[in-house]
């Protein structure tokens, strides 16, 4: 039997709800949870603003921050690489200033000492003067099979709780 999620905004009346078989796991019920109020908030945040242009320009720019979250999830580095140059692209950044800025950034990344290889996934390419990519420098052949939680940093209990004690959205779970 399908589950739901309820996300509702007081103060623009928005409400989403989410159905589906989700898993038993008390974590992803979390998630499914957050991921539904923060959902919600954002399509309600938008709704609320009055001018047109800025309304539409927000839903881009959290349509795009989707479509590279699911990209990234998938691993379709070529899809990211995609999105971001787009995005940047109609944002008025020309091809010279985003080689301009990959270079900035490796040269950071080396003063760092960190790999400046580690941003080709960002570009696409390697500006270097070889214009070749070493294997060791793309992330194309990573797998996110493996990954658990403990592969990322964790939240302490007061960043976790800035989100959880939003009273901006009310969160429900029914069965």
């Amino acid at each position: 039997m399908p589950q739901q999620y309820h996300a509702a905004d007081p103060n623009s009346g928005l409400e989403v709800t989410v159905t589906g078989d989700f898993p038993d796991e008390p974590d992803d019920r979390v998630r499914i949870a957050r991921t539904s109020n923060l959902f919600t908030r954002l399509i309600s945040t938008i709704l609320t603003t009055s001018d047109p242009k800025d309304r539409r320009d927000r839903f881009r720019a959290i349509e795009t921050q989707l479509e590279m979250a699911d990209a990234l999830i998938r691993g379709d580095m070529q899809e990211v690489q995609e999105l971001m140059s787009n995005t940047l692209k109609s944002m008025g950044v020309t091809e010279d200033q985003l080689k301009d800025a990959e270079e900035q950034l490796k040269q950071q990344l080396e003063s760092l000492g960190s790999d400046p290889g580690a941003i080709n996934f960002i570009f696409g390419t390697s500006h270097t003067d070889s214009e070749e990519i070493e294997e060791t420098d793309t992330l194309e052949d990573v797998s996110f099979e493996n990954l658990t939680l403990e592969d990322f940093p964790k939240i302490s209990d007061q960043e976790n709780s800035d989100e959880s004690g939003s009273s901006d959205v009310d969160d429900e779970k029914t069965n």
